[in-house]
């Protein structure tokens, strides 16, 4: 690798950790949590004119399981909602997906059951690696970086604006995908934006790397579009009026 190339990349990798914090461990319970902001009424947000609908109530005909066989989504569909039916692991889309702008909606099991990660547990995996964590965080302590709202073990969500289990919740998400050169080596990182129930909650943060339990392993190259995934982590969460749209350079997007 040439200097430059060395250089190169340690800008890029310090851009992307600039914003992570170095006084507090990763998952540390000690963390400050962020405040908690009642948000505003819902208002489920209809598809617009140029979005591709990715589940309509009524079908999982565009999703798949997120494991090796790839064969069809196994989860439930329910008053207009799919839910993890715990044990079967997580789905995915059958699009690929990198710059996007997403719409998601998911509502916490009710009664409430368990505490901290595993209440109301689940996850959106942009590109199927980047996970924008899914949480019951109404009255529930846990890590701030584990939270409704974070970007997992990266970045706690500036405002905690869940509201209680049974309610629907909903995130939009703008996401800018990492770059690598020809030769796999990351020239800048993952950007992620997130509005959850109407609030800023992630302001254009910068990704160290996939996002992971207890570590954060560093950037690998990877084709520049991935599956959207969802995860089952035994709980059962509902999903609905999931929406994309494409940001790709070229798409005809801004």
């Amino acid at each position: 690798m040439t200097r430059a190339a060395v250089a190169l990349l340690l800008i890029a990798s310090m851009s992307a950790g600039a914003q992570v914090s170095q006084q507090w461990p990763q998952h540390s319970m000690d963390r400050p949590r962020p405040p908690v902001v009642k948000p505003g009424a819902f208002e489920s947000a209809p598809p617009p004119s140029d979005a591709i609908v990715l589940f309509d109530g009524k079908s999982l005909a565009k999703w798949r399981s997120s494991d090796s066989t790839h064969g069809p989504a196994k989860w439930k569909i329910v008053d207009g909602a799919m839910e993890v039916a715990a044990g079967t692991g997580g789905i995915e889309t059958r699009d690929a997906f990198g710059d996007c702008q997403l719409h998601i909606e998911w509502r916490a099991p009710t009664p409430a059951k368990g505490e901290g990660q595993e209440r109301g547990n689940s996850g959106v995996f942009l590109m199927g690696t980047y996970e924008v964590q899914v949480l019951d965080s109404y009255n529930n302590i846990t890590y701030a970086d584990g939270q409704a709202g974070a970007v997992y073990g990266q970045y706690p969500p500036l405002v905690n604006a869940s509201r209680p289990p049974g309610d629907w919740q909903s995130y939009d998400i703008i996401w800018h995908r990492p770059h690598f050169d020809a030769q796999g080596r990351l020239v800048s990182a993952a950007r992620v934006t997130v509005f959850f129930n109407g609030l800023l909650a992630q302001d254009n943060v910068s990704l160290t790397g996939p996002t992971a339990h207890q570590h954060r392993p560093p950037y690998h190259a990877h084709p520049d579009a991935l599956p959207l995934g969802l995860q089952d982590h035994g709980n059962p969460v509902r999903f609905r009026n999931i929406w994309i749209r494409n940001l790709e350079p070229g798409s005809g997007k801004p």
